[in-house]
């Protein structure tokens, strides 16, 4: 597996008085706040080529440069964990992630997630371009979101898959139970970047946001519920959970961006599917597409929700 090199940003402050942990944080959006103060005091933060404390704050003008070294040792085991393949060759792997399993390793969770069980199952055949914490993964889902992921088994594929994220050329539809009636089929179009006061958050009115867009199509009207279909023109964190809220219906089940009393109290997360997934294959050059069936207790919800 590739090891990646030094990550080096530069950004340009054009806001005064801001706390310049705070500054980074809204702009390497996934990397925490206390990360960003550990980079600050081993000098890999920068402002005018100076050494700054954490609590320097930005002047309109000043020249932020950042390092984040590349991790020193792989610590992330192996583990023998059953995956749901929904199609596998020597380019890539497509699996349907289970409800409440994280993608890849973090601080403080290094243990039973995907790339755990990609590194059992693919041994050294993944692709290193997003470091070792990361080995194949080129787009992700929360924990609590199931469904469709395409994992990369080499650096050539991962960068041919990255460019057509960028360029939206994957094909990537959900589907949510929502809270409340929806009349007809829309698009929301509303830039989403960092919450500004709750960090585990993101937002429709951040300072920081960036441009995001979400097709939505009703599949079946219940009472109080909407059954929809989501297809993601761009790909931000939380994206379709925090649009959905954003017009007043929250995905049933999400306590982060809907009501914090769930009537479904087993739900354990939001009811969000990765159902659809196509995409251009990089060395054939066919497009191909996966379904990744409903798991059981969003179909048995689709069941007894009232009508």
């Amino acid at each position: 597996m590739e090891i990646a090199e030094d990550q080096q940003y530069c950004f340009t402050a054009d806001t005064p008085d801001i706390r310049i942990d705070r500054f980074l944080a809204e702009r390497l959006e996934e990397t925490s706040r206390s990360y960003i103060q550990k980079l600050i005091k081993e000098g890999n933060v920068t402002v005018n080529q100076q050494k700054i404390k954490a609590n320097y704050k930005t002047n309109p003008g000043d020249q932020v440069f950042v390092r984040i070294p590349k991790p020193s040792t792989l610590d992330i085991l192996p583990q023998n964990i059953p995956l749901d393949i929904l199609y596998e060759d020597e380019d890539v792997l497509v699996v349907n992630k289970p409800k409440g399993m994280v993608v890849h390793p973090a601080a403080g969770h290094y243990s039973d997630t995907l790339v755990n069980a990609l590194m059992y199952h693919c041994k050294d055949q993944l692709s290193g371009i997003n470091g070792i914490l990361r080995p194949g993964i080129v787009h992700r889902i929360d924990m609590d979101t199931t469904g469709s992921l395409v994992v990369c088994k080499n650096d050539r594929t991962h960068r041919i898959l990255a460019e057509q994220l960028k360029t939206h050329a994957i094909t990537r539809k959900y589907h949510a139970i929502v809270h409340g009636n929806l009349e007809t089929d829309a698009s929301i179009d509303a830039p989403i970047g960092r919450h500004p006061t709750d960090r585990k958050k993101m937002s429709t009115s951040s300072r920081n946001a960036k441009e995001a867009v979400t097709h939505y199509h009703i599949l079946k009207k219940y009472h109080n519920y909407t059954y929809i279909e989501c297809e993601l023109e761009t790909g931000r964190t939380h994206q379709i959970r925090v649009h959905m809220a954003s017009i007043g219906h929250p995905i049933l089940g999400d306590q982060v961006y809907g009501p914090a009393k769930c009537p479904y109290r087993n739900l354990q997360g939001q009811t969000l599917h990765a159902k659809i997934l196509g995409f251009t294959h990089p060395r054939t050059g066919i497009y191909l597409e996966f379904d990744a069936p409903l798991p059981e207790y969003f179909r048995h919800l689709l069941e007894i929700l009232p009508r």
